[in-house]
């Protein structure tokens, strides 16, 4: 193939991967980040960080592929999704099945000089990655089994820095799993006429009238369990500012997702970002001012 016909490839690849739309990696990323410097009480093993970064990546990256994979016969029918590369026919079904091995391959390789903890969690980790697009066909809440695809970082990153999982980790994984909950249920508000139309399940579908209250709710309970971490790793005043911080965000997506726009309930799903890093924010800050205390 000539070097335009591999450009366009590498686009329509990207495009599958969302390498243009990092927003899933950020989110998948921060709260492994959390796990990571409060199993090394602010101090990660830099190989171990490098390792989850990439792979944080890696993994979403070929979680991406397999949903468009497994939503080929339903994207063009959504707004939002109608120009992904399925879609308009723009990519073979053999192509992105191999995309997603490859990618998944690589995570594997970069897993390799881990513990063997953190080796046999990564089973668990890419059939959670691998599964959850399909269970849109038939659960009701498809947002809380991917909250635990996206939470599973945290125990492997204190498995890898650590060499075990400490109850903190599954602590840390319920946060977590409750506030995926909360933010892609906002994701899937912007998409309920669509997804209703082609039958597919959300939360936001499940929720029916109740599907601000509910996310809000996961949010509540997402907060009041950061704030019992908190206590009970005796952090101190940065950490609890930066959940002060994180509740104003929140409070503020509760005046988007309320109207139920479908721009505006994206916006409040993308601004979640801003919750993960100013905890991982407060975390670090943390850790820097108070190091003697551990």
């Amino acid at each position: 193939m000539n070097t335009a016909v591999w450009r366009e490839r590498a686009t329509v690849y990207g495009q599958l991967m969302r390498v243009d739309r990092p927003i899933g990696t950020l989110l998948l990323l921060w709260p492994t980040l959390w796990g990571l410097w409060l199993a090394s009480h602010g101090r990660p093993d830099w190989l171990v960080l490098g390792v989850f970064v990439a792979g944080t990546f890696l993994m979403r990256s070929a979680g991406c592929v397999i949903n468009d994979y497994a939503d080929r016969h339903f994207d063009a029918h959504v707004a939002r999704t109608a120009q992904r590369p399925f879609a308009r026919g723009a990519v073979t079904e053999k192509e992105a099945l191999l995309l997603a091995a490859a990618l998944a391959l690589l995570s594997l390789l970069l897993v390799l000089p881990m513990n063997g903890l953190t080796l046999l969690m990564s089973v668990p980790a890419v059939f959670l990655a691998a599964t959850y697009p399909f269970t849109k066909r038939f659960f009701p809440l498809p947002q809380a089994y991917l909250g635990l695809a996206f939470s599973f970082g945290i125990p492997m990153a204190w498995a890898a820095q650590t060499g075990e999982v400490a109850p903190t980790a599954w602590w840390l994984l319920a946060a977590n799993l409750f506030w995926t909950v909360a933010y892609d249920t906002a994701y899937a508000m912007a998409d309920k006429p669509d997804d209703l139309k082609i039958g597919i399940k959300t939360s936001a579908i499940t929720f029916g009238d109740h599907d601000v209250s509910a996310i809000m709710l996961c949010h509540a309970v997402f907060m009041a369990l950061m704030l019992g971490l908190g206590v009970q790793q005796q952090l101190h005043w940065p950490y609890f500012a930066s959940l002060l911080l994180s509740a104003g965000l929140i409070a503020k997506q509760y005046t988007e997702i309320r109207t139920r726009d479908r721009a505006l309930c994206f916006k409040a799903f993308i601004d979640n970002n801003r919750v993960g890093m100013a905890i991982f924010g407060g975390i670090l800050l943390d850790y820097l001012l108070f190091p003697l205390s551990r």
